[in-house]
């Protein structure tokens, strides 16, 4: 295992994904996959990177004001809930169909990302849309290991919302079902500690930097083709690895 070409993809890809508050592991754990890491092991390691990077870009988004506890707070309880009951789901469910998830997890956020454009809120109630919306993200997050940011940020922009204000959201919804995840996969005995160790900082440090970007640097419309353009290659190569090409 090359733990520093982890580290390297580990800083990379929490740079890119927290610029959208998806979190990376979206992104890492496929990856992890194709280098030879077990989905097993490359599981709870995402969900270790997703947790520091959005701790990070969290800790950033309050010192801004950019997060609105109220709004998120339906969405984090009820994905906070649901994660461990993925992540034990994972262990009945076999590895390719776990990838073939996968594909269609990347394949419904990079198309939502990249070709959906939002018309403007028109009432409902966020209590009952997040609330579903979080007890959806947190089972597959907890079951793919990617923290469902995924699944809540363009569910949310479909809704209506804010790009920026759902990239604030989603970060704090991300780490704490991220964290929930995580400790089941611990107490299922699934952890590297060495890898965990080479990728805590990477995560930390590009978490930080992406949301900088995210703040000051980028427009909502940049945020979301990035994202979509990296889900949807990362969905092709999932998908023949799931085939075995």
């Amino acid at each position: 295992m090359n733990y520093p070409e982890l580290a390297l993809i580990a800083f990379v890809l929490s740079i890119i994904f927290s610029i959208g508050g998806v979190g990376s592991a979206i992104a890492i754990v496929p990856v992890m996959g194709w280098l030879g890491v077990p989905l097993m092991t490359a599981k709870p390691a995402g969900l270790f990177i997703n947790t520091l990077s959005m701790l990070s870009a969290t800790v950033k988004n309050i010192k801004a004001g950019k997060l609105d506890h109220r709004f998120g707070l339906p969405i984090l309880i009820v994905a906070t809930v649901m994660a461990p009951l993925g992540a034990y789901a994972g262990k009945f469910i076999p590895h390719r169909i776990v990838l073939v998830i996968f594909v269609a997890f990347l394949l419904y956020s990079g198309t939502m990302m990249l070709f959906f454009r939002p018309k403007a809120r028109k009432g409902g109630n966020h209590v009952v849309e997040g609330s579903l919306i979080g007890g959806i993200a947190g089972f597959l997050g907890g079951l793919l290991g990617v923290g469902g940011g995924g699944i809540i940020s363009p569910a949310l922009i479909l809704l209506g919302y804010e790009p920026k204000k759902v990239a604030s959201t989603t970060a704090l919804v991300v780490f704490f079902s991220s964290l929930s995840g995580f400790l089941t996969y611990w107490r299922m005995g699934a952890l590297n500690w060495e890898l965990l160790l080479w990728v805590s900082i990477p995560a930390i440090a590009g978490g930080w930097l992406g949301t900088h970007l995210m703040h000051f640097r980028m427009s909502s419309e940049q945020v979301k083709k990035v994202i979509g353009v990296i889900m949807y290659l990362i969905a092709l190569k999932t998908l023949l690895v799931a085939l075995g090409l």
